[in-house]
This record gives structure tokens, C-alpha cells and sequence, in this order.
């Protein structure tokens, strides 16, 4: 069963004091095109992700963005003991200068001095992040799983949607063999009419004649573009029923099928044919967007 170049899947998940969001996604595209968004402090993790992915899909656009945060509980930042020594000597000075010239300073409080920049800030990502990148590639399995069902699910709708349009141009082929036979027979009738209104009672050569309808027939015989867009419906019924990635021989068999209408219409000398070319042009074109959207 084919499958669908879309689909969706997002998890979340938790560990010591680290949570984390993963949102992946899918849309069409010509070829594989992995957009990877990951923290880049965990060493390794895009490579590993890369390389679950990689297998699963063969063709479409996929983005997947992981956001990683520390609980409050973890504590958001850490005092800078270091620093914080620098400042209170400075400010010592601070003070015994002030007292030197008799200048009087309000006195400072813990909350004066942890604004101050550098006293605080944020605490460090851990070094060791092994158990973390494990985790997280244990959670991203189940949301690839889902993505993939989701793909699959399509495609089993986008499968019925063109095995209807397959139909539907395996019907409008067997009209069109029907009108071709009976243009056959009308032509030769127009020519002959048409041929004698030129002579003007004149005396018409049978064998001239009968060459001019054999040319005229074979010019706008069908049977070619008619077999070959047989072979076309039963080379997309196959297709349509392997496992594979075979959007691009979808692709390539709707021109081809394009292809016959267009020289179907352009032989067509009479209004019944022609209709029949424009719809299969139209229910082509149709198939032709479904199948934009097939791996």
C-alpha cells in the first residue's frame, strides 16, 4: 500500500529535572530533506536522530524540533561565589573612601547586591548528558511510530482517491475506442461529401478518393495512444498496490497518460471524441495532484 508524505506526531517526556517536547512533521517534497532543531549541549543527539529517521522515510520534507528545559525545581541560577567576593571587596573600598572624605552611603542589602550583574546567573548545563540523550531517543521511538502510522493512514486514502481516477481513465479510454470506430465511418462520409461539392458535378475518381480517406484515417487513427493509455492504467494498478516508495513513477505515468490525451484530442475530428480527450485531461490533471502528495 502506498503511502502519504504528510502526517504529524508530537510527545512530551521527563527525566530527573529535564522535560522535553517533540514536535515532528512532514509534508510533500521531490526528494528527503530532514530539517533537524535539537539542543546542540547534548553531543551526539542530532546525529542519532538522523540515523532513526533516516530508514523510516524515503521522500518528503520532515522537521522535527525538540525543546529541552530544567524544572524550577533544578533552580534556575546559581550564586557565582567567586564574583560575588569581588563585589563585596570593591564595595568595602567603596565605603572606606566614602568615610575618608566624610561622605556619608545608605547602607546595602542582600537583594542591592544579587541585582548586581554576574552575582547570579544561570546554571550550568550538565556535562555529562549520556542518560539524558538515551531518554530522549527512547521517547522520540513511539512519536516516529506515530508519524509514520499517520503516513500510512493517508496513503491509504490518497490509494482510494486515485484508484478512482485509474478507474475512471480506464472507462473514458474504453469511450474513446467507441468514438474512434464510428469517426472512422463519419469521416469517409464528410470527405466524400465534401470532396464532391468541390468538383461540382464534376466526375469523381473513386481511387483518388479512396487514397484521400485512407490518408485521412490513418492520420487520425487512435489505436496507439488507445493501447498505450491501457498500458497506463494497468502499469498504475500495479503501482498502486506495492508497499514502496513509488511517488515518482506515479509522477512520471500521469505525464505519459497527459501525453495521450493531448494527441488524442489533436487526431479527434469529431465533437464526441474531443469531449471524451477533455475529460480524461481533466480527471489526469486531478490524479496528478493526489499523487504530488504520494512517497
Amino acid at each position: 500500500m502506498i503511502q502519504s508524505m504528510t502526517g504529524f506526531a508530537s510527545a512530551s517526556g521527563s527525566q530527573d529535572t529535564f522535560v522535553w517536547i517533540w514536535d515532528l512533521r512532514s509534508v510533500n517534497a521531490k526528494g528527503r530533506d530532514l530539517r533537524l532543531r535539537v539542543p546542540d549541549w547534548i553531543e551526539g543527539l542530532e546525529a542519532q536522530v538522523r540515523a532513526l529517521i533516516t530508514p523510516q522515510v524515503s521522500r518528503g520534507a520532515v522537521s522535527l524540533t525538540l525543546r529541552v528545559t530544567r524544572e524550577e525545581t533544578a533552580g534556575a541560577v546559581v550564586l557565582n561565589r567567586s564574583h560575588l567576593t569581588k563585589v563585596l571587596a570593591a564595595m568595602g573600598d567603596i565605603e572606606t573612601q566614602a568615610m575618608d572624605i566624610g561622605l556619608a552611603l545608605s547602607p546595602s542589602n542582600a537583594c542591592d547586591i544579587l541585582a548586581l550583574r554576574g552575582v547570579l546567573e544561570s546554571a550550568p548545563e550538565p556535562s555529562d548528558t549520556e542518560a539524558l540523550s538515551g531518554a530522549l531517543l527512547s521517547s522520540l521511538t513511539p512519536v516516529l511510530s506515530s508519524l509514520m502510522l499517520m503516513r500510512a493512514s493517508e496513503g491509504r486514502a490518497l490509494s482510494e482517491i486515485i484508484t478512482r481516477q485509474v478507474d475512471a481513465i480506464a472507462d473514458l479510454t474504453d469511450v474513446a475506442a467507441d468514438r474512434a470506430q464510428a469517426q472512422k465511418a463519419q469521416m469517409a462520409v464528410t470527405l466524400q461529401q465534401n470532396i464532391e461539392k468541390a468538383l461540382g458535378g464534376r466526375d469523381l475518381d473513386e481511387q483518388r478518393l479512396a487514397q484521400e480517406i485512407a490518408t485521412l484515417v490513418v492520420k487520425s487513427d487512435i489505436t496507439e495512444e488507445i493501447d498505450r493509455l491501457g498500458a497506463h492504467v494497468t502499469a498504475a494498478r500495479g503501482l498502486l498496490q506495492q508497499s514502496g516508495p513509488v511517488g515518482r513513477k506515479l509522477d512520471f505515468l500521469t505525464q505519459e497518460f497527459n501525453r495521450e490525451a493531448n494527441t488524442l484530442c489533436s487526431k479527434s475530428h469529431s465533437v464526441e471524441l474531443t469531449r471524451v480527450g477533455l475529460e480524461l485531461k481533466t480527471i489526469i490533471d486531478q490524479m496528478r495532484e493526489q499523487v504530488q502528495n504520494v512517497e
